[in-house]
C-alpha cells in the first residue's frame, strides 16, 4: 500500500503495543505550500511523490516511535553519506530513521536507521509506505516487525562484521559503476559498500577508524566508501547532535 493507505488502514484498526496497551494515532495538519517549499530547497531538490501525498494529508503523526516527523523540522542533522537525510523519527537514545530523499528515487522515500552506538547506517526500508507499514506492525499482535529487527539485532551485527564489503581491488574488478566510484577515490585505503539492492538491515560501519573518517557516495547512488585511515583535525558534527 502506499504511504498514505498506511496511515489509513492503521487509523482504522485498534494498535496496541507490547504491554497490551491501546495506542493512538495523531495525525498533525497537513503541511503548508510553504513548508513544503523550504523543505525542498533544505533537501536540494523536488520531494518524492510519496512524501509529498502524506504532507498533503498530515505533517506528523504521534503515537508510534514517539512521533514521526515527515518535515523533519529538528533539522541540521549530518549523517555520513547521507547529506540531506530527513529526520523522520529517533529511538530515544540519539539514533535516528532518516529519509533519503534524492533525484535517484523521485517517486518513493529509502529510510535508513542511523546509529551512533555503534557508529553504523543501516538500510531500513525502499519506501515511506514499506517504513510506515513495518512502523504500525509493531503495534500490531504479535509485534514482529523490521524495524526491531534493524534497531535491535543487526546494529551490532553490522558493526561486528565487515560482511559485504569490498576493497578497492574488487570494486575495480566489479566493472561498471563500482569500478567507476573506486577510481575516483583519492586513495585505495576504503571499504565500499553496495547497497543499491540491500535488504532490511544492510549496511556499513561509518566510525570503525574514528569519528571523524570520511564517507563518500558515488552520486545519489546507494554506494558508499568509508576510509580506513585514522583522520586528524577537529571533530565533525554527527547527528547534529
Amino acid at each position: 500500500m502506499s504511504a498514505v493507505a498506511e496511515i489509513r488502514a492503521a487509523l482504522a484498526r485498534t494498535l496496541v503495543d507490547e504491554d497490551g496497551d491501546e495506542v493512538t494515532l495523531d495525525l498533525g495538519p497537513p503541511a503548508t505550500e510553504d513548508e513544503i517549499a523550504a523543505l525542498e530547497q533544505r533537501v536540494g531538490g523536488s520531494l518524492p511523490r510519496e512524501l509529498r501525498e502524506v504532507l498533503a494529508v498530515t505533517r506528523s503523526l504521534e503515537g508510534p516511535l514517539d512521533v514521526i516527523d515527515f518535515l523533519g523540522l529538528s533539522g541540521g542533522m549530518e549523517v555520513p553519506g547521507i547529506p540531506a537525510a530527513l529526520e523522520l523519527a529517533g529511538d530515544g537514545f540519539g539514533n535516528f530513521w532518516v529519509g533519503d530523499p534524492t533525484p535517484e528515487s523521485p517517486e518513493f522515500l529509502p529510510v535508513f536507521f542511523a546509529c551512533h552506538d555503534p557508529p553504523v547506517i543501516l538500510f531500513q526500508s525502499p519506501s515511506l509506505g514499506d517504513f510506515l507499514r513495518e512502523v504500525f506492525r509493531q503495534l500490531t499482535p504479535p509485534h514482529e516487525s523490521l524495524i526491531d529487527v534493524v534497531h535491535d539485532d543487526r546494529t551490532f551485527d553490522v558493526w561486528g562484521s565487515d560482511h559485504g564489503a569490498l576493497a578497492y581491488e574488487d570494486a575495480v574488478a566489479a566493472g561498471g559503476a563500482l569500478e567507476a566510484f573506486a577510481q575516483a577515490l583519492d586513495h585505495r585505503e576504503y571499504l565500499i559498500y553496495d547497497l543499491r539492492h540491500a535488504t532490511p538491515g544492510e549496511g556499513f560501519a561509518w566510525g570503525r577508524a574514528g569519528p571523524r573518517a570520511d564517507v563518500h557516495r558515488h552520486g545519489h547512488q546507494r554506494i558508499f566508501a568509508v576510509d580506513q585511515r585514522r583522520p586528524t583535525g577537529r571533530l565533525k558534527r554527527i547527528f547534529g547532535r
